[in-house]
């Protein structure tokens, strides 16, 4: 089994919304800190969204917060990141990795493309 399978990518419209979703096996998501990123053509690979352990605290780069949201689902074992007012600077390979800070496992990510 591939433990992080990412899902929900396609193209949207600007203004638009998509969910994507991680799915982990072999470890439970509520067991770890989890993270998002993403890759643009050309630039390196950037977080976008983690939740910690812990508390559930949630951090966000700078020009998703607010559009973006990051969340657990124990019962599907999935990390989640809710994209609302989608924009064409967004499209872009995402990746949910596990760990908030220190990533060990990566999955294999999923294009998310916004444009008219």
């Amino acid at each position: 089994q591939v433990p992080l399978v990412e899902s929900g990518g396609g193209l949207v419209q600007p203004g638009g919304s998509l969910k994507l979703s991680c799915a982990a096996s072999g470890f439970a998501v509520n067991s770890i800190g989890m993270s998002w990123h993403r890759q643009a053509p050309g630039k390196e690979r950037e977080l976008v969204a983690r939740i910690k352990k812990f508390d559930e605290e949630t951090d966000y780069a700078a020009d998703v917060l607010g559009r973006f949201t990051i969340s657990r689902d124990n019962a599907r074992n999935t990390v989640d990141l809710q994209m609302n007012r989608l924009k064409p600077e967004d499209t872009a390979v995402y990746y949910c990795a596990r760990g908030a800070f220190i990533y060990d496992i990566w999955g294999q990510g999923t294009q998310v493309t916004v444009s008219s």
